[in-house]
């Protein structure tokens, strides 16, 4: 009894982990667009942006220099980061890579 028990809260432990990795595939993004350093803006979040879609979004990263992409056509990967956007400014992304067009 006390093995099924075991076995049973393994399995919802495994279960709930597999569902955490579809909501992080959920907020991965694939954007193209030419990569603009940020000016002064009313939000006060990312530190380049990016228009694609006819919609902006605002970029950051912890892996990828932005600046090296500035005022170039690109094809960027990232997330969305939970919380934005905030100030009515538009959805911040965390850049994981970028590739010049």
């Amino acid at each position: 009894m006390k093995k099924l028990i075991l076995l049973l809260a393994l399995g919802f432990g495994f279960a709930g982990c597999s569902s955490m990795k579809s909501s992080k595939d959920a907020n991965a993004v694939s954007l193209t667009g030419k990569i603009e350093k940020m000016g002064m803006t009313t939000y006060q979040y990312g530190t380049h942006t990016i228009e694609s879609d006819h919609k902006t979004y605002a970029l950051r990263s912890s892996t990828v220099d932005l600046n090296t992409f500035d005022q170039k056509e690109v094809q960027l990967t990232g997330t969305k980061v939970p919380g934005y956007p905030v100030e009515n400014g538009p959805i911040l992304i965390e850049v994981s890579s970028v590739k010049i067009k």
